[in-house]
Parts: C-alpha cells; structure tokens; sequence
C-alpha cells in the first residue's frame, strides 16, 4: 500500500484488497470531539497494520450484512478497477448509503458526539483492537435490531415505501436496503 496524502491507495504491485481477506466486525461506542483527529488516529492505526478500519454509524445501518456487503461491494471495486472514491474506506460508505455522493456517504460515517458504531476491521487483525481501546468502547450491543425509529429512519434514507415493504414482506426492510446497495453497481 502506498500513501497519498492522508489516504491509503492501490499500490504499483497490485490490488490493494483481496476478497477473500476475513473482516472482523465489532460494536462499539465513542464520543468524538474532533472528527478529523479521530479519523487521523484510524488512519495511522490503519498504516501501523497495514488493514483497512472502516467505522459506520449503527443508527444508519440495516445490521452486520448491511456493513458486509458495503465492504465486499467496496473491495470488489477496488479489485475490478472501478472505484468511485480513492479509498476503500469511503468506497465502503459509498456502498452503505448506495450512493455515488461522498456528501451522503459521510453521513454513514462517525460524526461529532455520541457515536454507536460498526467497526469493521479488513483484513481481520486482532491486535488493532487493543490500539483502539483507549478511543472506542467495545460492546456487546445488538445493533441488528429494527425497532420502529430505525425502520422510519432506513426506509426514508433509502426511499423505500411502506408498498414496497408490504409486497416484499414486513420483516424483509433489510433485503431491500441491500438490494439499493446493490443499485450502486449498476449505476456506475
């Protein structure tokens, strides 16, 4: 991996992801001040490594396969030479919002405050957990649950109509955000 500037890229020998790569997930909790140091301290944590540490916002996520696919989606762009963004880091939020405006894929990001997070290690590497420690809280929250704030919340972030959501089945609202994101590639 090379650096450009703050961000990691592909480098000369190759892709700079492969998929068949393990990520590790896990929850989290953390109240950011200042976003930009926060995510300088991913970054270096990320170049120390050598991986990837992709954080998204739970509220904003239909669960753990939601944040699968957005980083397969992203690897796999990488991979076919055809990303969007210049990092797999924002490539990854640009398949979780399912949209090719980096404005909208920040959103699913970390933000100052009162963070509850998916953080996503790719590839899997143990030691970054303890890295991590003094800026993230682990948890064991079960963030997959879709109370009905969370339901609004998705089906207005991804345009889905309580229509679409009956024909497709009330306990389906996750298989049709993957499907936005999987609109993503087609609308390259």
């Amino acid at each position: 991996m090379l650096r450009k500037g703050n961000q990691l890229s592909r480098s000369s020998e190759g892709a700079l992801v492969t998929m068949n790569n393990h990520c590790e997930i896990r929850m989290a909790r953390c109240t950011i001040r200042d976003r930009a140091l926060f995510l300088d301290v991913l970054r270096e944590t990320a170049l120390k490594f050598e991986i990837h540490i992709i954080c998204f916002n739970a509220d904003m996520m239909a669960g753990v396969r939601h944040v699968r696919k957005a980083v397969f989606n992203a690897a796999r762009s990488f991979n076919r030479g055809e990303p969007i963004a210049n990092t797999l880091e924002m490539e990854a939020l640009l398949f979780a919002a399912g949209s090719r405006q980096c404005a909208i894929a920040s959103s699913f990001g970390v933000h100052e405050g009162e963070n509850r997070l998916y953080v996503c290690c790719f590839p899997s590497c143990s030691a970054v957990w303890t890295t991590l420690t003094p800026f993230l809280e682990l948890t064991d929250d079960d963030s997959d649950v879709m109370n009905l704030q969370k339901k609004a919340r998705l089906m207005a972030l991804f345009e889905i109509t309580e229509r679409e959501l009956e024909a497709a089945g009330k306990d389906r609202l996750t298989d049709l955000v993957l499907e936005r994101v999987a609109l993503l590639n087609v609308s390259r």
